[in-house]
């Protein structure tokens, strides 16, 4: 039985939508929202809905050619499925990673759904791009919206949990197979969260030490302000979330055979916030606070300000470099800039 979450709200949700209702009603959105149905017409749901043989018959048909194994997480059974740290000093991860051929990873799965439960070993495979180890998935399982060309990922374990975080791009994540429930946080409170380190991660971006499951509210005392702006959101084989960037999710799935499939985009990892954020830490924070005062002035005109993207255009268009209209031209020119005065020793 999943365990009642009631006095979180549930996220928003509606009915399956076009690709035009999508561009114009949901993408836009600065919230997460519950898409019921939204892939249901995928042979792979209807395959999981068939029982975990079934999925695992249709997905394994699906690896011929595959250039590459996956990469899985493999975690003991005393962990309960929750992929972390271990250890209070947080000396390493509570799971190992190992390379597996798509098939053997499933067959592997089907074995251990058979033993008693607690016995059974945690294995997730994550964010295994469609192209490389599923050849056939986008032809099959279309996605029928203007994601901006991104490209497929697949998830597939058995139960687990994965720790609040954030992606730094918006996010469509499909239940094909299993139950999955996603616990979300407004951006605004990273401060309620108590990140872990933030450049030594389970999986790229920081995760929040806390377990939404079972909250130590007396040694994070705050989270429970966090907890009253989330949201919560059950999916089942077929709907669909959409997750705004930097809105924090914690997932659990709660089945022996789980099958989720996310796009990302509208993200250049080259260019990503979070980097320029331990940049400033490094260059700004520890400064005294009247300089800080400063900086936060330029900041706000040259990045946050809603006015911020014309603060050149006092400046004759050949001469504002940097402060130019976004375009790629511009992109490569602060690339540039900032590998040469950050190289400099």
């Amino acid at each position: 039985m999943i365990s009642s979450l009631s006095p979180l709200r549930p996220a928003d949700e509606r009915a399956a939508v076009d690709a035009a209702t999508f561009a114009t009603d949901v993408a836009p959105l600065a919230q997460p929202l519950v898409l019921r149905d939204q892939v249901a017409a995928w042979p792979a749901v209807a395959a999981a809905k068939a029982g975990d043989n079934a999925i695992a018959d249709y997905l394994g048909g699906l690896e011929a050619g595959a250039a590459h194994p996956l990469e899985v997480l493999v975690s003991p059974p005393e962990f309960g499925g929750r992929f972390f740290y271990r250890g209070d000093n947080l000396e390493g991860f509570n799971f190992n990673r190992e390379r597996a051929p798509l098939k053997l990873l499933l067959s592997e799965l089907l074995r251990l759904a058979a033993l008693p439960a607690g016995e059974a070993h945690s294995l997730y495979a994550n964010a295994a791009t469609a192209p490389e180890h599923l050849p056939g998935w986008s032809a099959g399982n279309p996605i029928d919206l203007d994601l901006g060309g991104a490209v497929p990922r697949l998830w597939i374990g058995n139960a687990s949990r994965t720790a609040t975080h954030y992606d730094g791009s918006t996010n469509l994540a499909c239940v094909v197979a299993g139950r999955r429930r996603f616990i979300l946080f407004p951006p605004e409170q990273v401060g309620n969260l108590y990140l872990g380190p933030l450049d030594r991660t389970l999986a790229g971006p920081p995760s929040s030490m806390v377990d939404p499951t079972r909250p130590d509210l007396d040694r994070y005392p705050r989270f429970a302000q966090a907890l009253a702006h989330a949201v919560v959101a059950d999916l089942g084989p077929g709907d669909a979330i959409f997750v705004p960037a930097t809105w924090w999710h914690h997932v659990q799935a709660f089945d022996t055979l789980n099958v989720l499939c996310n796009y990302w985009w509208d993200f250049d990892p080259a260019n990503s916030a979070f980097h320029a954020l331990v940049h400033a830490m490094m260059a700004v924070r520890d400064r005294p606070q009247f300089e800080k005062e400063g900086w936060r002035a330029w900041f706000d005109h040259y990045v946050f300000s809603p006015s911020a993207g014309t603060a050149g255009d006092h400046l004759p268009a050949s001469a504002r470099g940097v402060l130019a209209p976004a375009s790629a031209d511009r992109t490569e020119r602060m690339r540039q800039y900032l590998l040469r005065v950050l190289g400099t020793k």
